[in-house]
Formats: structure tokens, C-alpha cells, sequence
């Protein structure tokens, strides 16, 4: 990924640091693409299949020749064929067996969608390293394929051994689009190593901010948990001052920053500066102790850390005024307990768990 130390006059040139390609965009230039961008045109066509039985035994579609689009249910015919072809399906299963449809970029559709080429990235739980190969060699809409694991990625507590899935071809880095009362924010994310949020016309976490954001009226904000940055930016975008960003998950700090970079027009960002490589922190997948990975000036003050949040107290400002803590295992009810009150004792101000 390209130094983000000098900011470009627009973000759209950033490297992506899996396939090293200019495939991470700014946030302005993506949306100029959403209104058409898996609508067909005139002459697309598209047969809706049973996703609870395997595909007919008709060849698939051809992409169309005015657009280049083709409709998501004849991709995953050829997908599912690939797949029993490489015997990682007997093709008796249904269609829906070939795994889940990830699509770059993600928002809230109103219906299926016709795929431009390299706009799918596929998660299986049946797929091989073979099959996987064929579909980015073959399927002109296949951006990439990752199997699916046991666990959600990520990590549960500093203490614990991390998730992941595994990225087998192609790239894994794609965005999701999610609306916002100030207007939206564009989350990227590396989806092997970071788990998926499906954004919907009614964000429950966005919509708990907004709330807490009204009744507060705060000028520091911290997303202690911050995943890839969707809370954090949301607060900027809704105007607050200063936000503070942390996840100890060394994906969760990079694409945060990275999506600083990315949203910076829209949050009156003059500059980002990173402070880390993505390679550094890969060496230190899990941190403890709170490492600042980037900073951001301009109309909105914005600093991401790699670290865990029960030492985050050690680098934060005086006088935080509002804090997001997103745990990954919410379902914990005295864990979370504990850790708000160890919260409020060291930092203050109002907590909520979006």
C-alpha cells in the first residue's frame, strides 16, 4: 500500500496490500458507482434458480455482451459446477452448498444483483485450493475465494488464540456501504481475517451512535472495539471533534486507518499519516499494549491504536465524553459488566454497547 504519510490529492491510488493492485478506492469515487452498479441494462438477461436444489443441466449464461454484467444465480451455477468438478461438491447438494456471495461493494439492495467482472468475493466451507484457482481463472466475476473456518475471524480476548479464515485465490479486500444520518461511510476490509456485516437500511449500531451521539452531544469519542472502523467513522462523520479508535487485532488497526484514508473527503480530513505498515503489524497480530498505528487532522482530530482496551486508559486524552465498547462476545454479561465498570472507574463518561 502506498505511503500515506504524503496525503495524494485523491485516495483511489492506494495499494492493496493482499494482491498489490489499485483495487482500494476513495470513498467519493466508489459511490459515484453504486446507483448502476449491479443494475442490468437492456439487454441483460438472468434465469432465477432453486437455491435448495442443485442447477439444471443447462449451461450457464454468458456474461452480457452490452455490459459485461451477469446475474448472480448463473454465477453461482458455474461456481457449484467448478466446484463438483474438483469433487469438492457431489452434485447432489443444493446450489446454496456452493458457499456465501460476498459482493464488492456491499449495500442495501432492494434485489438481486447483476455482477460486473471481479465484484464477488466467494466464503465456502467446501471449496479446495484447486477449485478456488479455477474460479478466479475462470469465472470473470470471481474476485476472490476464502474458506471458511470454524470460528468467527478475529479475536475474543488478547488471551485467546486468533480466528481466521483462509484466503485461497485471488484477493479477499472488499467494501461495505453503510448509511449514516450525516451520509454514508465506506468500510473496507481484508474478509478472511475480519468477520462480515451485511450493511441493511437499518443499522442497529449505527442507529444506537446516532442515539447516544443526540443525547450526549460529545466532542472525544472512543470505539474501543473497533472492528474495521465502522462506529468510529460514523462518529466522525456525524461531526464529533475528536474519536479515538482501538482494536487489539492487528486487521481490525490496519483497515480502520486505511479507512480514514479512504472516507477523508467526506470527514473534512486534511491528512492521514500511518505510523505502522501493515506488514508491522502483522508481526504482532495481538497487542497489549496500546501501539498507535495512524492520525488524522484536519476539520475532524481522528487516532487509531493497536492495543487492548483495558490499557487504552494509559493513551487517552482527559476528559473522554463517550465510548462505544462492541465486545465480541456481548452474550458475556458479567464479562461486559466487568469491563465497563473497570471503564468508567479509569476513563468516565457515558458507555454504551451498540
Amino acid at each position: 500500500m502506498k505511503d500515506l504519510n504524503t496525503p495524494a490529492p485523491n485516495p483511489s491510488g492506494m495499494h492493496c496490500p493482499v494482491c498489490g493492485h489499485d483495487c482500494v478506492t476513495g470513498a467519493r469515487e466508489l459511490l459515484l458507482t453504486l446507483p448502476e452498479r449491479f443494475a442490468p441494462c437492456p439487454d441483460c438477461t438472468g434465469l432465477v434458480y432453486d437455491k435448495r436444489s442443485p442447477p439444471p443441466d443447462i449451461d450457464a449464461a454468458e456474461p452480457c455482451p452490452s455490459c459485461g454484467k451477469r446475474f448472480i444465480d448463473e454465477v453461482f451455477a458455474d461456481i457449484y459446477r467448478a466446484m463438483a468438478a474438483e469433487s469438492d461438491l457431489s452434485g447432489t447438494e443444493p446450489l446454496a452448498a456452493a458457499g456465501t456471495p460476498l459482493v464488492h461493494p456491499g449495500f442495501a439492495m432492494r434485489r438481486p444483483p447483476y455482477l460486473p467482472p471481479r465484484s464477488l468475493v466467494l466464503l465456502s466451507r467446501s471449496i479446495g485450493e484447486q477449485a478456488a484457482a479455477r474460479l478466479v481463472a475462470t469465472v470473470p466475476e470471481v474476485r476472490g475465494v476464502i474458506r471458511a473456518g470454524t470460528g468467527t475471524p478475529g479475536i475474543r480476548d488478547t488471551d485467546t488464540e486468533p480466528e481466521t479464515n483462509t484466503l485461497l485465490a485471488g484477493c479477499d479486500v472488499r467494501a461495505d456501504v453503510f448509511s449514516t444520518r450525516a451520509g454514508p461511510v465506506v468500510i473496507y476490509k481484508q474478509q478472511s481475517v475480519l468477520h462480515v456485516e451485511f450493511p441493511r437500511d437499518r443499522d442497529e449500531k449505527i442507529l444506537s451512535l446516532e442515539r447516544e451521539i443526540g443525547r450526549h452531544r460529545p466532542r472525544t469519542f472512543v470505539d474501543a472495539c473497533s472492528g474495521a472502523g465502522t462506529l468510529a467513522l460514523a462518529a466522525a462523520r456525524a461531526g464529533i471533534p475528536r474519536v479515538i479508535a482501538n482494536d487489539a487485532w492487528y486487521a481490525a488497526a490496519y483497515w480502520t486507518a486505511c479507512n480514514l484514508q479512504v472516507n477523508r473527503e467526506h470527514l473534512g480530513i486534511e491528512g492521514v499519516t500511518m505510523h505502522r505498515s501493515y506488514d508491522d503489524l502483522r508481526r504482532r497480530e495481538v497487542a497489549r499494549e496500546p501501539l498507535r498505528v495512524a492520525t488524522a487532522a484536519g476539520a475532524r482530530e481522528v487516532e487509531v491504536y493497536q492495543g487492548d482496551l483495558r490499557l487504552l486508559s494509559t493513551v487517552l486524552p482527559p476528559g473522554i465524553d463517550l465510548t462505544a465498547i462492541d465486545l465480541f462476545e456481548k452474550a458475556d454479561a458479567e464479562k461486559a459488566d466487568r469491563i465497563v465498570r473497570a471503564w468508567r472507574a479509569r476513563v468516565g463518561g457515558a458507555i454504551f454497547i451498540p
